[in-house]
Formats: structure tokens, C-alpha cells, sequence
């Protein structure tokens, strides 16, 4: 089982596996020793690892600092009582039971996929100083650099495509008074988020987007789904189709459904249910207000596949949770139940109706 080191350790380079691809992505770093914790902080933020911080109990006041430069730490134990001045904020950290293996499980999902996490993390520490249209600007090109790399030809090499059903109208829309109603429509593929759906999203939301050239008013606009769940994610049979990287990433630059819903934010709301993977959490998070069944859960499962959540998260989960928070999920796929994380905000109510 791996465990944190001294936080000097995170400053050892990478180190290349007979393949290139790098050995020790991951950095580990204990939070428990004060007096190193302020020798390194400045030294730590140069680092191009992965930096995980493993705390157990209240922090010492020279770790909290060092939390701002950390991609994801993991608290053990109770947080520190909100009394304490101290305290970090809680957005920079995530409560697990043990830390070891929290750690543990972190490492084994990065080692299996060093390419991608590594991506992603440097992506999360971009966007989180971006303002939204910059960092959703910046997620398709870094989507598109695994798109092309080995970690991602194996994952696809393993999963022959399949023929996707067609679907004449994947997104249903209801325009009723000032209220504009959109339902995800691929219920038998669990509202699989397809390059259909996502373009008919798109076209969808252009109505509620303030416009002189748009005559009808929209005063709220809702996006729910039906079947079983929300949206299960991107459709799988699709992942990898275009040409080619660059067109990849021209493709989703242009057709961004969390662009979309984000420049109608205020007035859009979501209501999840079910499965709410990949885009599923991912572009609904851009809404004022998303309210979630109890049987919500979510989940980014994008790493296991060799590539990086590219529907918006690093730029509107962040925005809820925090991008450290964020991290976690991102880099392990762990899935998350909407219940079980209602203190994190991934949604602002949950209500028992659908």
C-alpha cells in the first residue's frame, strides 16, 4: 500500500516507465509535521506531480497554506471545528474514513492511466484561475491531447464500437407560456449523451439565449430527462469518432452544451435523477438551480477510459464544489451519491418527486 512521504518527496521529478509514460504521477505528501510543511510550500509549487495531501485530524496551522497549491487533499477524522481560525476551507479537502486507503485507491486509478491524470490535474489548476468562457475554452484542446495518446487506443481497443440507434428527436422541447421545457429523450440508453443529443441540447437552449433576434420569451427554462436516469454520460460507441484531434477539439469548442446552458444560468434549472455521469453532472452543474432525486448519483468516469472529463466540469463542477473536491471523483471514478454529498452542493435541493 502506498503512503504519504515528507513533503520535500513531492518534489522528486518524474520518472519515465519503459514506455514514457511516467512512474510516479502521484505524490503523496503527510500534512502532519509542521515544521517541515512551511520549508517546502514555496518549492511544492513548482512540482509537476500530482500533489495529494493526507491529513488525519485537525491540520497543523502551517498545512493549511500549503492546501491552495495541493490538487486534492484527504482528511481523515473530523474536520477542524469552523471556531478554529485555522481551519481550511472545506472546499479544499475531502473526509474520508481512512486515509491510507483513500490514498491507496487514488494511486492504483492514476497508475492506471498517468497520461490523462496528469492532464487533467494541470487542467484543473488552469481553470480554476479562468474566468468561465476562458476555461471552457481551454478544456476541449486539453480533451483532445489524450484523445490521441495510448492510454485511450487501449481503452478503445478493448470495447469494439457498436451501431448507435438513431434518434429522431433526442431532445424534446416544451415551450409553455414563459417556462421552456427540455427533456433528454434516449431512455433506452439511459439518455446516453450522444453527439445528436448534445447538438439538439444545443439548438434547444439558443431559444432561452437573450436575444432581439429570438421572439419567443423565455422567462425560466428546465432541463430534466426521461427513463431510468438523467443522463448516463457520453455514448461510448462514439468516444474517439472524430477525424482527428484538432477537429476533436474545434467540435467541442463550438458545440458546448455547458456553454449553452451556462449563458441562460439564470434562468435554467435541471432536475437529476438516476445515473447523472460524465455530462450528466457535467453540463447540468452550469444551471442557477439543480434540484436531484435521492437516487441521483454521480460520477466522472472519464479517466478509466484514458481521457479527461470534457463537458465542462473542470470550469462548472469546480464552480460548486471546489476543483480540489473535484479532483477527487475526477482521478478515481468513484461514484458518489447525491445524498451522501449534499454538504459538498454538487446540486442545491433534493426533493423525493421527480
Amino acid at each position: 500500500m502506498i503512503r504519504a512521504g515528507r513533503p520535500d518527496a513531492a518534489l522528486a521529478p518524474l520518472v519515465p516507465n519503459a514506455d514514457g509514460s511516467p512512474e510516479n504521477a502521484l505524490a503523496p505528501v503527510e500534512l502532519g509535521d509542521p515544521d517541515i510543511l512551511g520549508q517546502v510550500d514555496n518549492a511544492v509549487r513548482g512540482s509537476g506531480r500530482i500533489l495529494v495531501g493526507v491529513g488525519r485530524g485537525p491540520l497543523p496551522a502551517s498545512a493549511v497554506p500549503l492546501l491552495a497549491v495541493l490538487d486534492c487533499t484527504l482528511l481523515e477524522g473530523t474536520a477542524p471545528p469552523d471556531a478554529d481560525p485555522r481551519t481550511a476551507d472545506p472546499r479544499t479537502y475531502v473526509p474520508v474514513a481512512d486515509a491510507d486507503t483513500a490514498t491507496e485507491r487514488l494511486s492504483q486509478s492514476v497508475r492506471s492511466g498517468p497520461l490523462a491524470a496528469l492532464t487533467l490535474a494541470g487542467l484543473l489548476r488552469m481553470t480554476d484561475r479562468l474566468p468561465v468562457a476562458e476555461g471552457l475554452a481551454a478544456e476541449p484542446a486539453a480533451y483532445s491531447t489524450p484523445l490521441a495518446g495510448p492510454e485511450f487506443a487501449a481503452w478503445r481497443t478493448d470495447r469494439p464500437r457498436r451501431p448507435v440507434p438513431p434518434a429522431d428527436q433526442p431532445v424534446l422541447v416544451h415551450h409553455d407560456g414563459g417556462l421552456l421545457r427540455l427533456e433528454l429523450d434516449r431512455p433506452e440508453r439511459h439518455n446516453a449523451f450522444s453527439a445528436a443529443l448534445r447538438d439538439g441540447l444545443v439548438e434547444a437552449m439558443e431559444i432561452a439565449r437573450p436575444d432581439d433576434t429570438v421572439t419567443v420569451t423565455v422567462t425560466d427554462a428546465e432541463l430534466a430527462g426521461r427513463g431510468p436516469s438523467f443522463c448516463s454520460g457520453g455514448d461510448l460507441d462514439e468516444f474517439g469518432t472524430a477525424s482527428d484531434p484538432a477537429t476533436a477539439h474545434i467540435l467541442r469548442l463550438r458545440q458546448s452544451a455547458g456553454a449553452a446552458v451556462g449563458r441562460c444560468r439564470d434562468r435554467e434549472r435541471a432536475r437529476l435523477h438516476g445515473a447523472c455521469t460524465g455530462a450528466g453532472i457535467e453540463v447540468p452543474a452550469f444551471a442557477a438551480r439543480v434540484t436531484a432525486h435521492p437516487d441521483a448519483f454521480f460520477q466522472l468516469p472519464e479517466l478509466a477510459m484514458g481521457l479527461i472529463p470534457g463537458a465542462g466540469p473542470t470550469v462548472g463542477v469546480t464552480r460548486r464544489i471546489g476543483r480540489r473536491r473535484a479532483a477527487s471523483p475526477a482521478l478515481t471514478g468513484h461514484r458518489l451519491s447525491a445524498v451522501a454529498t449534499r454538504d459538498w452542493r454538487p446540486v442545491d435541493h433534493l426533493a423525493d418527486h421527480r
